[in-house]
C-alpha cells in the first residue's frame, strides 16, 4: 500500500488516496486501487481525514491496540527544544507561564525557543524556523500576530511571572542590579531620550534595568526607564519597584556608577544589605588606602586563589535621613565594611589605558581637533604654548600623571553585610553574569536596537527576550560549571542537540533518531535527562 497525492487544480485542494497494487490476469499487468482518505492541511501539510476514514481508523484502533498505520510521515529538529523544554519544566517557567498567560504561554515559548536557537536572526525569520522544529505552539506564527501577542502582555501578568519565578529561587542569594542603554530609531517611544549611550551610539535610548541572581545565575526581573536618567538616580525607584518580589532580606551587589552618599544613606534607610564598588578617590577610602599602601603590597595580604592583595577596615558611615512629616534631620553612625585591594594584572591595564588615553589627548592638542568633552582632561594634565616658529609645544604636567598612576591597580569595596573581603570580591566578580547577560540580549537575544513603534510591543519584545534569557542563562552557567566551554562554543553545543530528529505519524505514533553517546552525556551534564527512542 502506498498514499498518492493529487492536486485539484481548480480549488486547489491536494487530496490524498489510498493506493494498493493488483496483478490483472486479463490485461496481465499491474494496476492500483485507489480509495481517497481525505485531504491535506494546506498550513501544516497533515492529513484531514475523511469522516468516512476516520471512522475505519478509530474502529481498528479499538479492535487492535498499536500504532495507527502511517499516512504522513513527518520530519522535525527535536533534540533542542526537546531540552529547553526540560529546563522549561525543571526552573518551573512553563508552569509560571502558563498560570500568568493560559491563553498564550505556547506561542510565548515557542519565540523565546526561536531567539535562543536563531543566533541575532530578527522575528521575521520565526515561520520558516517552526516549519523545521518541533516547538510548544506546534503552528506559525506570522508577523502581525507576534505583533497581537507583544501588545497583549499586560504589566499586572509580567509582574506576576516576576513574583512566581522569584519564590522558587534562592531567597538568601544577592541580586546584582545593573542597566543598558537600548538605542532606537523611534520617534513614537515616550521614553526614548537623549542620554549617556553605553553604545556610544548618537540615538535616543531607553535604559533597561536587570536583576541578576548571583547564586542561581538566573534574571529575577527587569524594568524599563527613560534614557536620560542615570544610574545613579535609580537606586530609589529599584527599591519601590521591587517591593512586589516580597523579599525578607533584600540584597544588592552593583558597581560604583551607583555610588552616592543619598543612595547609601537609602540602603540604610530601608535596612537593605549592599555591596557597592565606590571611587578609591572618595576622601574615607583614600585616607585608609594612603594608610596601607605600602604594607598592602605584600605575602601576607596575598590570596592565590583570587590573584590579589586585600586589607579591610570596619568604619562608620555618617547617616542622615529627613524626616517626611516633620522635615527633622536625624544624624547617625553606620557600620560599614571597607575592602581594599590591589591587582597587578589591573594596574598594568590601568597604565595602558592611561597612556593611550594621553596619546589621544596629545594628538587632539596638535592637530586641532579637540574634543569638547576633554577640555578638563587637556587642563588637568598638560601645559601647552603656541608661536609662529615652532607651533604648539606641550609640557605634560608630571605631578597630576603621578598623581594619577598612584592609584592604578587599586579598587574598593563597602557593605553594611560582609565583613569577609574575599568573599566580597567574589560576589562582586559574580556581577559579571549581568554583563554577560546584558551582551546575550544585546547581541544573540538581537536586542541592541529597539525595532519598535509602539510601547505596547517594546514591552511584549522585552519580555519574550527576558524569558530567552533564562535558558541561555541556565544553559552558559551548567556549561561553565562542567567546563564544556573548553570543547564548544554555546552555538556548537546547542547544533550538536539540535539536529536530534522527531519523527512523527498522523496517528500520534513519534520516535526520535538514535542519539550519540556524547548528545547523551551532553544531556545529563546540562541537568537533563535525555529522550527516549520510542
Amino acid at each position: 500500500m502506498s498514499l498518492v497525492y493529487y492536486k485539484n487544480k481548480k480549488n486547489g485542494v491536494t487530496y490524498v488516496y489510498e493506493s494498493v497494487g493488483y496483478w490483472d490476469k486479463e490485461k496481465k499487468q499491474t494496476r492500483n486501487h485507489r480509495k481517497c482518505i481525505g485531504k491535506l492541511d494546506p498550513q501544516t501539510g497533515e492529513l484531514i481525514p475523511s469522516k468516512k476514514y476516520a471512522e475505519t481508523m478509530q474502529l481498528l484502533t479499538h479492535k487492535k491496540r498499536g500504532p495507527v498505520p502511517s499516512v504522513t510521515y513527518q520530519r522535525q529538529f527535536y533534540g533542542a527544544t526537546y531540552l529547553f523544554d526540560a529546563v522549561g519544566t525543571k526552573l518551573g517557567i512553563t508552569e509560571d507561564l502558563e498560570r500568568c498567560f493560559p491563553e498564550s504561554y505556547t506561542q510565548l515559548l515557542s519565540l523565546a525557543y526561536y531567539l535562543v536557537l536563531e543566533d541575532r536572526n530578527p522575528m521575521s525569520r520565526f515561520p520558516r524556523w517552526a516549519k523545521t522544529h518541533v516547538h510548544p505552539y506546534g503552528r506559525n506564527l506570522p508577523s502581525q500576530r507576534s505583533s497581537d501577542l507583544f501588545g497583549s502582555i499586560t504589566e499586572n501578568a509580567k509582574h506576576h511571572f516576576f513574583l512566581l519565578q522569584n519564590k522558587r529561587r534562592i531567597r538568601e542569594e544577592f541580586l546584582a542590579y545593573d542597566t543598558t542603554s537600548i538605542s532606537s530609531y523611534s520617534k513614537t517611544l515616550k521614553q526614548a531620550k537623549y542620554g549617556k549611550n553605553k553604545d556610544h551610539e548618537p540615538l535616543p535610548q531607553i535604559n533597561l534595568a536587570l536583576l541578576y541572581g548571583e547564586t542561581s545565575g538566573l534574571p529575577v526581573a527587569y524594568r524599563k526607564l527613560p534614557g536620560n536618567i542615570a544610574d545613579v538616580k535609580t537606586i530609589r525607584h529599584l527599591l519601590a519597584d521591587m517591593d512586589f518580589l516580597k523579599q525578607k532580606k533584600v540584597k544588592r551587589v552593583m558597581d560604583r556608577g551607583f555610588y552616592s552618599e543619598k543612595n547609601i544613606n537609602a540602603f540604610f534607610q530601608d535596612h537593605v544589605k549592599f555591596l557597592i564598588g565606590v571611587r578609591t578617590s572618595l576622601k574615607f577610602v583614600r585616607k585608609h588606602l594612603d594608610d596601607v599602601r605600602q604594607s598592602l603590597i605584600t605575602r601576607s595580604h596575598y590570596h592565590s586563589g583570587c590573584g590579589l592583595y586585600y586589607e579591610s577596615f570596619l568604619t562608620d558611615w555618617n547617616y542622615t535621613e529627613v524626616k517626611k512629616r516633620s522635615g527633622e534631620t536625624v544624624k547617625d553612625k553606620k557600620r560599614l565594611y571597607l575592602h581594599l585591594y590591589y591587582n597587578d594584572q589591573k594596574a598594568t591595564d590601568d597604565k595602558t589605558a592611561f597612556n593611550k588615553l594621553l596619546d589621544r589627548l596629545e594628538e587632539e592638542l596638535q592637530s586641532g581637533r579637540r574634543n569638547p568633552d576633554h577640555e578638563k582632561l587637556y587642563t588637568r594634565y598638560y601645559e601647552w604654548k603656541e608661536t609662529p616658529v615652532r607651533g604648539l609645544s606641550l609640557t605634560p604636567k608630571t605631578e597630576a600623571i603621578a598623581k594619577a598612576e598612584k592609584d592604578f591597580g587599586y579598587f574598593a569595596l563597602i557593605s553594611n553585610g560582609i565583613k569577609d573581603p574575599i568573599e566580597a570580591v567574589e560576589i562582586y566578580r559574580t556581577k559579571d553574569m549581568i554583563e554577560k547577560a546584558f551582551g546575550n540580549l544585546k547581541e544573540r537575544l538581537n536586542m541592541r536596537r529597539t525595532s519598535v513603534s509602539s510601547e505596547e510591543n517594546l514591552e511584549g519584545k522585552f519580555f519574550v527576550q527576558f524569558l530567552a534569557l533564562f535558558y541561555l542563562s541556565y544553559i552558559k552557567k551548567a556549561m561553565s560549571d562542567h567546563g564544556l566551554f573548553k570543547k564548544y562554543t554555546l552555538q556548537e553545543l546547542l547544533d550538536e542537540m539540535d539536529i536530534i530528529e522527531q519523527y512523527r505519524q498522523p496517528g500520534g505514533h513519534t520516535h526520535i533518531g538514535e542519539l550519540t553517546k556524547k548528545q547523551i552525556d551532553l544531556y545529563r551534564l546540562l541537568g537533563v535527562e535525555p529522550p527516549t527512542l520510542v
